[in-house]
């Protein structure tokens, strides 16, 4: 096969399945296996390329996420550890969602991976709210898992070991310019603007599209003492949590040491979980889904696709010689434009070696160019572009519409809103 009938096959597949992720016309777990067979028949990659996301650490803490967040449930800690939040939280709807989107951020600041957080929280935040008489599968539970999964990810963004995307800009700056990202200053940069304007525009998103009505809390139930299970389960959490935490220490991934746990909590007799636990508290579909979107990016950069989207759109982007706004706002445009094809994970490896030429182009600093591109991608159009929100989508029984009306709210108000701020912040920090 010729290599420019390779791209536009790559193209016709790759915007297919994308549009059918958008759509919702299938189920995205079937647009995804629908899409490794279109590239596998098509010999459009090797297997290698085409299912790298059943190889990356993503999908095993994808994976390991669902059956800690299982085992969670089933020893009871969901329920202990709500019961310390429902009193607080459950005087009232605008409190329990801004308390789960605040205790979301602050969670970023000790334990680094996006998906960790999402499995601890998930099963806590949705026992919290079930205490306040939320019911399993209401508009109000969802309000809860989508304030779960959107808080971590969007907000974390503004702290830079908390995040995927984050970790791939640093390392595609330091690989391509030598530039060392810390960080207070990454957190300086984008601790007003993503971390907390955005989680004011989240609060407020949530309480106007899902609107729910709690039974205040007065006291705290009397539990029975932690059970051996509870106890041991806290142990193996702790021991998870800490090794999460110094990841920058010991180097091991925060996916395998995710995976070991997941394991120990199946083990027979020193685990928890049976084969049926297993089986109906791992949510296969969203883990099919996850590795079609890591798939779709790694083919795209592979095939080179990625690429030529990227300078056709170089060419055709109305850049200014002089850093003003318009170029700011072009600039995020690209990236916002890149991340339907490339999704948050792959946005920021194919913008960053091409900062410079950017930078050129718009009269902004290198600098200001790489770090800008932080909100955008913080900032999706549609779940499918960032994994931790079809994660928590999945953990939380959210039907994908709900995920799309509060990604579109959110976008709009961050393109007007959020996105001036951001650049009169980089004015007032000597960005621009």
């Amino acid at each position: 096969m010729t290599s420019d009938l390779n791209i536009w096959l790559t193209a016709l597949v790759v915007g297919c399945t994308i549009l059918l992720w958008a759509s919702a016309k299938l189920p995205e777990y079937l647009t995804a296996l629908l899409f490794f067979a279109a590239a596998m028949l098509l010999h459009l990659a090797p297997a290698s390329t085409v299912f790298s996301g059943f190889a990356s650490s993503a999908f095993w803490l994808v994976l390991s996420g669902f059956v800690l967040g299982t085992a969670i449930r089933k020893v009871g800690l969901a329920k202990r550890w709500a019961n310390y939040l429902v009193v607080p939280f459950s005087q009232s709807w605008p409190r329990m969602i801004a308390g789960t989107v605040l205790i979301s951020y602050l969670l970023a600041f000790f334990m680094p991976s996006n998906m960790g957080r999402i499995a601890l929280l998930m099963p806590v935040v949705l026992a919290m709210g079930e205490r306040a008489g939320i019911k399993a599968g209401s508009r109000g539970s969802i309000g809860l898992a989508l304030a779960v999964g959107f808080g971590t990810f969007q907000l974390s963004a503004s702290i830079l070991p908390a995040n995927v995307p984050n970790l791939v800009l640093s390392g595609a700056a330091e690989s391509a310019y030598q530039l060392h990202l810390q960080w207070l200053p990454w957190w300086l940069l984008h601790m007003p603007i993503v971390g907390i304007g955005k989680g004011l525009i989240l609060v407020g998103c949530l309480l106007w599209l899902f609107r729910a009505q709690t039974t205040p809390v007065q006291q705290r139930d009397t539990l029975a003492p932690l059970s051996a299970s509870e106890w041991r389960l806290m142990v193996i959490l702790a021991v998870t949590l800490l090794l999460w935490m110094t990841d920058s220490l010991h180097g091991l991934s925060a996916a395998w040491v995710g995976l070991a746990a997941a394991c120990i909590c199946l083990l027979p007799r020193v685990g928890f979980l049976s084969g049926e636990d297993f089986a109906s508290g791992v949510n296969i579909r969203t883990c099919i889904y996850i590795g079609g979107i890591l798939g779709v990016a790694t083919l795209v950069v592979a095939s080179g696709l990625g690429r030529i989207i990227a300078n056709a759109l170089l060419n055709v982007l109305p850049l200014q010689p002089e850093a003003s706004f318009g170029n700011f706002a072009v600039l995020n445009a690209l990236v916002s434009l890149l991340n339907f094809v490339l999704t948050a994970n792959g946005v920021p490896a194919m913008v960053t070696p091409m900062a410079q030429e950017l930078a050129s182009a718009s009269g902004f600093p290198l600098l200001t160019v790489i770090m800008l591109q932080v909100l955008a991608y913080a900032t999706p159009l549609l779940p499918y572009q960032a994994s931790p929100v079809v994660v928590a989508m999945g953990l939380g029984n959210v039907p994908a519409k709900a995920g799309l009306q509060l990604c579109a709210m959110i976008f709009v108000f961050s393109a007007l809103l959020l996105l001036p701020l951001d650049y009169l912040w980089f004015r007032l920090l000597g960005y621009v």
